[in-house]
């Protein structure tokens, strides 16, 4: 008799991937090691993800879709400011797997004029989405402001997470960062209205 299909398996392998992550970082993330922490064998864990490669993406493709969910939850930019660096506080292993191994998101290079960020950062559609609804326009007409946004948020989140700043000082530096977004938005506004 076959042996019938596991319809869960891909997701336990997906969630041993991610404790595997969170414990032990890159050098953790071996096929070998995701199938035992899934309860299964190699060639299973292979027969889903054709590579290692394609495993990161597949667990990136996760940890994208469950902030993504925190991130659509928020109207304006400056909340949506707010979550994104809250959510690299809270948890900063998934943020360091998104940005230390991202390129797996991205097309190979190579392949002609470079696509524009939003394809391969569906946070960063998000935010230009935002910026389109707050001040006019259409989102493609945003790339700029929401880059200058972004390098803000993830100077604040890795100064946060890396403890670059000096101890106590933690909530002046979020402070700083809600008011440059504040200010960033502000000033595009009454550009866009000159």
């Amino acid at each position: 008799m076959p042996r019938l299909p596991d319809p869960d398996l891909e997701d336990r392998i997906l969630k041993a991937a991610h404790v595997l992550w969170k414990r032990g970082g890159d050098e953790a993330l071996t096929m070998r090691a995701v199938a035992r922490a899934a309860g299964t064998n190699t060639p299973s864990v292979y027969r889903r993800f054709t590579s290692r490669q394609d495993l990161i993406k597949g667990l990136l493709r996760r940890i994208a879709t469950q902030v993504g969910k925190e991130f659509e939850a928020t109207r304006l930019m400056e909340e949506f400011a707010e979550a994104y660096v809250e959510n690299a506080v809270r948890l900063p292993h998934e943020y360091e797997l998104f940005y230390s191994q991202a390129r797996w998101l991205s097309p190979p290079r190579g392949s002609g004029k470079p696509r524009p960020i939003r394809d391969s950062r569906p946070n960063f559609a998000l935010m230009e989405a935002m910026l389109a609804k707050q001040l006019g326009g259409a989102p493609e007409q945003h790339t700029e402001l929401a880059l200058a946004i972004w390098a803000a948020l993830h100077g604040t989140a890795m100064l946060l997470l890396s403890k670059g700043i000096p101890e106590g000082h933690e909530e002046e530096l979020r402070s700083a960062c809600r008011s440059a977004v504040k200010t960033l938005i502000a000033g595009a506004s009454r550009f866009s209205r000159a």
